[in-house]
């Protein structure tokens, strides 16, 4: 993450305006915010994490789904088809943002030539003591995460072109 990426504003820090705990990770991916947005959606039927463990082992769609533009309101994930934690605002090929178990999670593309910086920012202001366990999963989940839906933007299924690195960028 760039000095930059980390100051900006995201839409959570409209939500919790004094977080006790805030956590950045970004990826970038060789795909416009028109490729990619539709998988960013797609977390609304599923992680797209480590499955076995956050998905109870029902692996996230592989595939783009015919689903309806997300609202705010709706739920903002699924954790083995059970819907998780409400929408709080989107704005298309911008932002989506959530919360979930007391996190408020703010996905962000950020438009760089034919890439996009797919950024996620994580804010709560109620964890307190668990602040450190929190951090540690969170590297890794979000890691995980933010590069199965690059390695998906970048390589569609039935692509048959060079898979590309999944080495954060």
């Amino acid at each position: 993450m760039s000095d930059d990426e980390v100051t900006r504003h995201y839409p959570c820090d409209e939500i919790v305006p004094a977080p006790s705990l805030q956590l950045w990770r970004g990826v970038t991916v060789h795909a416009t915010p028109d490729t990619v947005w539709p998988w960013v959606t797609q977390i609304q039927c599923a992680p797209y994490s480590y499955d076995w463990l956050d998905n109870f082992g029902q692996r996230s769609p592989q595939q783009l789904l015919d689903l309806p533009a997300p609202v705010p309101g709706q739920h903002f994930t699924s954790t083995a088809n059970r819907p998780q934690g409400r929408l709080l605002s989107i704005e298309p090929h911008v932002h989506y943002t959530g919360c979930v178990l007391g996190a408020v999670l703010s996905y962000v593309l950020v438009p760089a030539d034919e890439s996009t910086r797919l950024l996620l920012k994580i804010v709560t202001s109620t964890w307190g003591l668990l602040a450190p366990v929190v951090s540690v999963g969170d590297l890794v989940m979000a890691r995980r995460q933010l590069l199965n839906l690059k390695q998906l933007a970048e390589n569609p299924p039935g692509h048959t072109g060079r898979v590309q690195s999944q080495r954060p960028s």
